[in-house]
Parts: C-alpha cells; structure tokens; sequence
C-alpha cells in the first residue's frame, strides 16, 4: 500500500534478545540482558544443551526479579551440569507510539533533573518562562554572570541588601593613615593627627614612633631618644611637640635610621638629629630614599640641628655640662656613661673619649697617725686641652668608645680609725679600661706605710730605725697614677710619721715633726673639671689627690700639712696642736690626716680623718 508522506510505524514491533551461558554445577540464577515478557514464563525459551527447558516451579525454571527489581532472572530448580551450554531466547515486550496531546504534560509529570541544558533549544526560555524570584543565587554558577549581562540601572539597593559579601568586592577595605578597616567593620580611624599621651624623660627615655601620630614630649628631667621606621612610605608623617618648652635644656634625639632630611643632610646609618629649641613643634614628611624627610616646624629649619652633621659621640649620664664643642660629663658616685651613638671615627667625628679617674684617698690613723696616701690619678689628654693647665700626667690617647652602656665606679675615702692602728685603703674608681687604685691607709707608730696608689707614709718614733713609706703606683701603670709614702722618723729623737704620697710629689719624711702631705696633680678648670678639686699653684687648673700630713708626737714641732690637692692635714690648727687628724676634700681623692698628740705618753685618743673620695670625668667633642 503506497503512503503520502513518512510510513507510520508499526504498532508492534520484534524485539527477541539471545542470551548465552555455560553452567558450573552450582549455578541456578542466571540474568539476561532485556526485561522478560510480562505475559508470563512461557512466552520465554530456555535451552540447556539444545534441549527446551519446561517452565514451572516443580519443573526445570522459573523466571523472576533480579537483584535490582527488574524481571531479568532465570532460576532453574537444579543447577545446570558443569560445562553445559544454556542459551535463552526473550522475544521482549511490546512496543507502540503513543502521541501525547499539547498542554497533557504538567510539571509534575516530569522527573525532577530530567530536563537538561542540552534539551533545551537557544532562546527557547525568555523572561516570560521565568516565574518572579524562581532564580536564586543556588541557581548561578561562580563567575557565570560578568557586567554585559547587566544592564545598567538594573540593580537598585533593595536587590542588594545583604547579597554582596567583602570577597565579591576588588577592594574591601579602606586606609586612613596607616589604618586599614573592612567595609561593614566597626572602630576608630583617626583622620588626622593621632595626638599621644605626654612622653616623660627618665634618663633612659627611648620612643618608638608610629606614622600619623603627634608626641608630645616632655624633657624637663632628662634626654628623650625617638626611633623612626627602617622602612617609611611616601607621606609617613610623625609630629613631635615641646610640652614644657625644655628642648633648650634636655633635647630630643631622633634617629632616622639612615634616611636623609631635607634631601642633603644626615644618611649615615644611626646618625642622629635633634631638637634643642625651646617650644619647637616639628612634623616630618618621608618623601622617598632619595629625598628622605620633609620638616615643616613652627620655627626655621635652622632650629633642627642635625648631629649628623658631624655626627658625633652621643650620650648620657652623670653631670652634663657644656664647654664649646665639647661635653663633659661628671659622675660624683656609682652610674652608667652610656653611648648610644659613638660617632663616625673621623678627625673631625672622632669615637674618642677623654678622661680623668681618681681613687678613693687611704683613712687616717690615730694617735700620731701617718699621712694617708691619695688615690691612683689618671688622666687623659687627646683633646688638646692647654698644656699649661693640664697635668704632664696625662695619657696622650683617650679611650675609643661604642655604643653601649659603661659602669662607672667613683672610690669611696676610707674611715678615719680613732687609734694607732692601721687604717684601711681607699677603694678603686673604675671607667672602662682604666682603673685608679685606692690610697694606701695611714699606719701607727713603727709600722711601714701601706701601699696603694699613692702609697702612705711610715710610722712615727721606731725605735732604732726610720719606717719606710708605703710604695705609690701600685699596681703600675704608665704614666704613673701616684707616689710613694713619706718615711717615718727614728725614736727617741724624731717621733713624726711620714706624710702619705701624692699624684705628682712623695711624701715628705719625717723628723720632730709629721711630714707634709705630697702635692697632688691638676687638670684644666674650663671645659673639664670645672669647680671639682681645689685651687693650686697652676692658675685655672683644679688639683685632686693629695697626700694626707703626718701625726707627730713631741714636746715641739708640727703637725703634718696637706697636699696641694685635697689631703687632708695631721692634727688641728696651728700646725702643733694636739688633736684628730683633719678629712681630706670630698671627691678629690685625697689622702686623709693623721691624728697628733703632744708629749710622749700623752693621751692617745686623738682619731684619724676620713679620706676624699675619689671622682670620674668624662669629655668628648659633640659638635
């Protein structure tokens, strides 16, 4: 029969699958490939060895759901023989065409996940296929929607509330002076100058500065140090204002760590600038490595002075006093010289300190005591202090210094003993390398003077022979830092006791009369030891470490006199009377007095006097 168009299809159509398998002997379930016939087991044929298998349950097989519920399964009542060959032929199910009216097919109808991208057409889904609000975010792939899928004016604020998470966004945060904060964060940007608590000197005050933060610091009791960062950026600022107009008198040190400031001065690593001017408030701008530092201040550029200039020894500690170019810092007891920038090593930013280190003067006996020697002197001049005012004692080299922390050790003078007996030593002062030993202590009657770094002189009234003094220099160094003691006289006749040694003069020995103290040595008044130790023959020069004077013992005489320098004299004045011996001058490190008495077998209660105590001076150039 002819057709107009396509042939229909036939309503039924052949579908017999062929099935093999060979049997173990243990074997009865055997699934084949396509469902079984829902007419029933005997529209099925199974064959073992070319022999049609009878269908039923008391017969050779039945047919059933496999293990997933499908109707695929043979089960044969006996397990076919090992080796036998069963084959099964399904003739299948029918099939036919069913055509399915518009509008039959509903939603839930369809399979969910059924529908796949690949069956459905390009543009076949429009705006009006799309329900409001059906397209959540679940149902848009990452990155799947870029900005030419928008259009613009298309997303207002109620379609943005709470969708747009910081990830989303290029940029999720914002930096206010240095401060960076998330979008949707809470907390505190200071827009501007971040304004700090006072800073307070202590003597050792160090602050670590922070971009976009104003310091108000206060100097009144000492120095201030403020370490800016290794590594700025462009437009780092960092204020710093005079909070009780004292820069003038204790300046703030600020490190820049390198960078230069106002493109030509400083870059030397750990040099230093400062501000010494009172009421300055100062705000630097880092530009870059090659400019450094911008000032802006309330005053002229000038006012910010830059050690880096010169770059000299920076430092504190003890008395700071100032002569020119030169610092001097005195330390009347135990503290720290401490370096913390140690200059460049150059002739004109030398790493050289100068110095003067005396010892504690020897205690003075009593009764008709010796004179106590002074403490070791030494001195140091490679600062070219005048020569006419400094002693010919001094070492030319000073001490080479780094940035570090020095003790200091001023000798304390040694007690004064209210007998004859022995009196003890001075202690050593002590500034780095240099070390000044203390005096040696005055001795009673017929005993040898003591050692030290001056020594002290011999007893008085030794039967059959003069006492030696106590031997000065001790331990030797070069120069010298002092001299011996002087020796005491012979009983019965000459009963006084030798003077104790001095800087730059021995002892003087005795006879009827307790020997003088021996001359101390001097250092350059200006620029140095300004009013410390005692006037002298040399004019604008201050003496320290003189000898103590002898006690004596004798219907006529003297007492012993003190050294040029601070010792202290034997007895009271006028020079014969009778009594204790007299204190050397504090921080001198004199030698002390001893204690005199008058006629032989008078009262020996008479004390000794107190030794000086010793000092340390320190000079640099700075500017």
């Amino acid at each position: 029969m002819a057709y107009i168009g396509k042939k229909p299809e036939d309503l039924v159509r052949g579908n017999a699958t062929y099935n093999s398998f060979t049997g173990n002997g243990s074997t009865t379930t055997f699934d084949v490939t396509n469902l079984l016939p829902d007419g029933g087991q005997y529209d099925v044929e199974v064959f073992v060895d070319n022999v049609r298998q009878e269908a039923g349950a008391s017969k050779s097989y039945t047919i059933g759901n496999d293990g997933s519920g499908d109707l695929k399964r043979i089960t044969f009542n006996v397990a076919p023989d090992n080796g036998s060959e069963i084959y099964v032929i399904n003739p299948g199910r029918e099939t036919s065409l069913i055509t399915v009216n518009d509008n039959t097919i509903s939603a839930a109808k369809i399979q969910s996940d059924a529908v796949i991208t690949a069956k459905i057409l390009d543009s076949n889904v429009t705006t009006g296929k799309i329900a409001a609000d059906a397209i959540t975010g679940a149902k848009i792939a990452d990155d799947a929607i870029n900005s030419e899928h928008i259009t613009d004016g298309s997303v207002d604020n109620v379609h943005l509330a709470g969708s747009i998470a910081n990830a989303k966004l290029a940029n999720s945060s914002i930096t206010i002076n240095g401060t960076s904060i998330a979008l949707g964060a809470s907390g505190d940007i200071v827009a501007g100058t971040d304004w700090q608590a006072v800073t307070v000197a202590d003597g050792s005050t160090q602050l670590t500065a922070v971009a976009g933060r104003g310091y108000f610091l206060d100097t009144n009791a000492g120095v201030i140090e403020v370490k800016l960062p290794a590594s700025p950026s462009r437009g780092d600022t960092f204020v710093f204002a005079d909070y009780g107009n004292n820069f003038g008198t204790n300046k703030v040190i600020i490190d820049t760590q390198g960078k230069l400031i106002d493109s030509t001065q400083g870059g030397v690593p750990d040099s230093d600038f400062v501000l010494e001017t009172n009421g300055q408030v100062v705000e630097l701008v880092f530009v870059d490595d090659t400019s450094g530092y911008l000032i802006k201040q309330n005053s002229t550029p000038s006012d910010l002075d830059a050690d880096a200039y010169q770059a000299n020894i920076e430092a504190t500690g003890g008395t700071v006093t100032t002569s020119g170019d030169f610092k001097i810092h005195t330390f009347t007891g135990d503290a720290n010289f401490v370096v913390g920038f140690a200059g460049l090593g150059t002739s004109d930013a030398p790493s050289v300190v100068d110095y003067l280190v005396v010892g504690g003067g020897g205690g003075g006996a009593g009764s008709s005591g010796s004179g106590a020697g002074a403490g070791g002197f030494r001195m140091s001049n490679s600062t070219s202090m005048s020569s006419p005012q400094t002693s010919p004692l001094a070492a030319p080299a000073g001490i080479t210094v780094t940035a570090q922390t020095y003790p200091i050790t001023v000798g304390a003078g040694a007690s004064g003993q209210s007998s004859p007996v022995t009196a003890p030593n001075g202690s050593n002062s002590v500034f780095s390398t240099i070390t000044s030993a203390g005096g040696g202590g005055s001795v009673g009657q017929g005993t040898n003077g003591r050692p030290g770094g001056s020594g002290g002189g011999g007893g008085g009234e030794n039967p059959g022979s003069t006492t030696p003094g106590g031997t000065g220099n001790t331990p030797p160094v070069s120069p010298a830092q002092g001299t011996n003691g002087g020796t005491g006289g012979q009983a019965p006749t000459n009963r006084g006791a030798g003077g104790g040694g001095g800087a730059s003069a021995a002892g003087q020995n005795a006879n009827t009369a307790g020997g003088d103290g021996g001359a101390g040595s001097f250092a350059v008044g200006t620029g140095f030891a300004g009013c410390n130790g005692t006037p002298g023959p040399v004019s604008g020069a201050r003496y320290f470490a003189g000898g103590g004077g002898g006690g004596f013992e004798a219907n006529s005489g003297h007492n012993g006199e003190p050294g040029t320098g601070g010792g202290g004299g034997a007895g009271p004045e006028p020079g014969g009377t009778p009594g204790n011996g007299r204190n050397a001058t504090a921080n001198t490190g004199g030698g002390a007095g001893g204690g005199s008495r008058g006629s032989p077998g008078s009262n020996s209660c008479q004390a000794g006097g107190n030794g000086g105590k010793g000092i340390v001076i320190i000079r640099y150039k700075f500017q």
